[in-house]
């Protein structure tokens, strides 16, 4: 059993450290990831860096509650289910997209396959007891 506490711990760790690095690179300046990863020679708007940024503390909030409910036993389990949400919702929004829209930006689409991979690791986890 020792084992699968290891790996909720460690899902959640990294799921904070991943969403977290994202976060920043969405918020801090814009601009540059637009520019960077987004391939966009027009720098956002106003409203596009706000959206950015607003999306930015999110991200940190969320990866924030996974790290702490990595090391509590009573939300290591609400924790796993709020990744599994988180993601199973960017996803399905991300794939929404490509049918309307097309396909994104390498980095977009290199999100959508890890947050494939994430639904179904969560719940395999949730499954299992501590």
């Amino acid at each position: 059993m020792e084992i699968r506490l290891r790996l909720k711990q460690g899902l959640l760790v990294i799921a904070f450290a991943t969403v977290s690095v994202i976060a920043l690179l969405y918020g801090v300046s814009p601009g540059w990831f637009f520019a960077t990863f987004l391939d966009s020679p027009i720098p956002p708007s106003v409203d596009q860096a706000h959206i950015m940024r607003a999306v930015m503390m999110l991200y940190l909030a969320l990866g924030l509650f996974w790290l702490w409910s990595a090391f509590s036993d009573r939300y290591r389990d609400a924790g796993a289910l709020v990744l599994c949400l988180f993601c199973g919702g960017l996803v399905l929004g991300r794939l929404v997209s490509v049918v309307v829209d097309g396909w994104p930006s390498p980095i977009l689409v290199f999100y959508i396959v890890l947050e494939l991979l994430m639904v179904p690791i969560c719940l395999w986890l949730l499954r299992q007891p501590d």
